[in-house]
């Protein structure tokens, strides 16, 4: 059954189009730069005045994931993490600034958004700039063994197109991690052992989602992670904890 689309046009443009159309984008690409406040820390961000991706704004998900992620840092730190949907890099600035986290920026394979999410790692001190991989969701993913523990993302749920694409991408990097350190194995035989302990699981994607669309369509994405074998749990703040449904959960108050 086809997914009807959320957004009035479709997220990508048609292929007879996009020569013309990046040229048109290239000669009036415009910015914004802005100061934005997150938990204990002012950033200074540039966004794209327009971007086709959307990958132009910071929405409401960014900011409440991050105060989020504040209040678990304990169960993040240490952990290798990559964010999916990066858009203009602000959230992973934010972490890694912050928490001094190991994490790398993703989103779609455009030159621009690289280009400016290195541009706001340099703006706000971050040097080098942060590792940076362009991957179309539903694509074969660049990296053929992902050892990242952790996977985010906030708000990236508004196009219902891409949801098929979307799931398995993150199927993909959940179920074909492997730890390439000691203390990731350890931690991985740990939970797999079901010895007790306090923390996200080993992998497992977070995911924010402040966007307001409607319950059918929302489900459609939870449901299609369910049916490729993932567990979802919601666990507060509209945060969204999903996992293999092998990998366990540590602690009750996740």
């Amino acid at each position: 059954m086809d997914i009807a689309l959320f957004s009035p046009s479709s997220l990508f443009p048609d292929e007879d189009d996009t020569s013309s159309h990046n040229e048109k984008t290239e000669a009036q690409q415009s910015y914004e730069e802005r100061r934005h406040e997150f938990p204990g820390m002012e950033l200074f961000i540039r966004e794209f005045s327009f971007h086709q991706l959307n990958a132009n704004l910071l929405w409401p998900g960014t900011f409440a994931f991050a105060e989020f992620l504040v209040q678990h840092r304990s169960w993040i730190e240490g952990r290798r993490c990559i964010e999916l949907g990066s858009g203009t890099g602000a959230l992973a600035i934010y972490l890694r600034k912050s928490f001094c986290l190991d994490i790398t920026t993703s989103d779609y394979d455009d030159q621009e958004i690289e280009e400016n999410v290195a541009h706001n790692c340099r703006a706000n001190g971050i040097i080098p700039v942060l590792p940076h991989i362009k991957h179309t969701w539903g694509e074969t993913f660049p990296i053929t063994d992902p050892d990242w523990d952790l996977i985010i993302a906030s708000d990236i749920l508004l196009y219902v197109k891409q949801y098929t694409n979307l799931i398995k991408t993150l199927s993909f990097l959940l179920k074909s991690y492997k730890p390439k350190d000691n203390k990731a194995v350890k931690r991985m035989e740990i939970e797999q052992n079901g010895e007790a302990g306090v923390g996200f699981p080993q992998p497992v994607f977070l995911m924010s989602w402040r966007r307001r669309i409607g319950k059918e369509d929302e489900s459609l994405f939870f449901t299609g992670c369910e049916n490729v074998g993932l567990e979802v749990k919601h666990i507060g703040s509209r945060v969204y904890c999903i996992k293999p449904r092998h990998a366990t959960v540590s602690g009750d108050n996740i």
